[in-house]
């Protein structure tokens, strides 16, 4: 099979339970808002299942590059967070993906960012997403492997996520497939995939294992494996801002 067919080939996941890093751009701490390639020009949708249907392995499907064409989530109704400084982000799905509607992307993804063990934790940070046209600081994309190298400016790189100056990009291959160190456990490590970009759009760098036997810092490169921790998609997993060594 020629490269070119096979990066047109789709690849399918069946999971059953909803829910890495590699380079990331150096980029000026927190500021101002950046778009992203052109998702405001899409509609904002939202889906919903039966209880029934809501049991049943969910089937992630998507090409290895996708158009570049967004749905972009409506704004949400809350804060996330008591106090610290306020961050608005964007949610947005490639129009490629199937089986994970930007509303339910969107769902997960805050929930994770409203968690007391995330980054709201320390008091720093507060979290609102808005929709389409407003302002944010930063976006988070659900994207194929090929448009999420358009976006890391890393086109070799199909297996990490990233985060690129405002952009905090998501592999959606990871996203379906998860990695080893998170094996049947695909929503923790959702949780951590979100929690990892966030935490560099914070201004935070990698981290490495502290000890083994140890949880890993959520800064830890988990999705390039553990080195000996144990797996933790939270910063605050105690209530204490938890770090390893600097690995940058």
């Amino acid at each position: 099979m020629t490269l070119r067919l096979y990066r047109r080939v789709a690849a399918v996941v069946a999971v059953g339970v909803v829910g890495g890093c590699g380079t990331t751009a150096a980029t000026p701490p927190p500021g101002s808002a950046q778009s992203p390639r052109s998702p405001s020009t899409a509609q904002s949708t939202s889906t919903s299942t039966t209880t029934a249907a809501a049991r049943e392995p969910v089937r992630i499907s998507f090409p290895q590059d996708g158009s570049g064409r967004w749905v972009v989530a409506a704004a949400g109704n809350e804060t996330a967070g008591a106090k610290g400084r306020l961050m608005r982000y964007r949610v947005v799905v490639e129009r490629d993906i199937r089986g994970v509607s930007v509303a339910g992307f969107a769902a997960a993804a805050g929930a994770t960012l409203a968690d007391p063990r995330g980054w709201t934790g320390g008091g720093q940070w507060r979290f609102r997403r808005v929709g389409p046209g407003q302002k944010s600081d930063f976006t988070l994309y659900l994207a194929t492997p090929g448009t999420r190298g358009e976006l890391c400016g890393d086109g070799s790189d199909g297996y990490t996520s990233c985060r690129n100056g405002a952009k905090v990009v998501l592999n959606v291959a990871r996203w379906a497939g998860g990695v080893p160190g998170y094996r049947n456990n695909l929503r923790a490590y959702r949780q951590y995939m979100v929690n990892h970009e966030v935490g560099h759009r914070l201004g935070h760098g990698h981290n490495l294992c502290p000890g083994k036997g140890r949880l890993g810092p959520v800064m830890l490169q988990q999705t390039l494996g553990l080195h000996g921790c144990k797996p933790n998609p939270w910063p605050y997993p105690d209530g204490e801002l938890y770090r390893g060594p600097s690995g940058q």
